[in-house]
């Protein structure tokens, strides 16, 4: 799994006043919890640009003051009039302890409903799963090969082992759907039919 490595500088201080300051020297203020101690520190805005702007799901390895920290990404905030990152919180993975994470849906094979001149529409782009951190992968993979005209893949139907996902089972994923061409030959087709008789 891809990961990235963040050196990041302890917060020592913390308010508005501190943060203000962290900000006009390029640097972002971060937080780690979920671990034995809550972790403040701050890295550069630059340190944070591939687990932030990206769809894949990576582990962050952050290393403040000698020590560190496997970690995945949780929240982020950005400033609501110049779009720049402001803060980050990581979730640190401890391996006996459940964590809830957003995976990506990889979707493989080509739908049967697509050879047949339908189109593929896809619903979802990731989902959120419950599991330890030693079965955390990049992507979930979706087989789509057995997905007929019209019909839809849900929630239900992902196959991931040793995780539980977190929404609702009922939600369809992706589909395929009837193109406007493959619906003027089946209308032709249906007239011919009947003029016939």
């Amino acid at each position: 799994m891809k990961s990235i490595t963040i050196e990041g500088q302890l917060r020592t201080e913390s308010g508005k006043k501190a943060t203000r300051q962290l900000r006009s020297q390029n640097l972002v203020p971060a937080v780690i919890y979920g671990g034995q101690s809550e972790v403040n520190f701050s890295a550069p805005a630059a340190a944070f640009k591939p687990i932030v702007y990206t769809s894949q799901f990576m582990i962050a390895e952050v290393t403040v003051d000698g020590k560190t920290y496997k970690c995945i990404l949780k929240d982020l905030q950005f400033d609501k009039v110049t779009d720049v990152l402001t803060h980050v919180d990581f979730l640190e993975l401890v391996d006996n302890k459940t964590v809830i994470a957003t995976l990506p849906l990889n979707y493989v094979g080509t739908p049967a409903g697509v050879k047949a001149g339908g189109k593929l529409v896809t619903k979802m782009k990731a989902v959120k799963v419950k599991t330890l951190p030693k079965y955390l992968k990049e992507a979930i993979d979706v087989d789509l090969t057995s997905l007929e005209l019209n019909a839809n893949v849900r929630v239900q139907d992902i196959v991931a082992e040793n995780m539980e996902i977190m929404n609702s089972p009922r939600i369809p994923i992706a589909s395929v759907t009837m193109t406007r061409q493959l619906k003027q030959e089946e209308a032709t087709a249906a007239k011919a039919a009947t003029t016939k008789k």
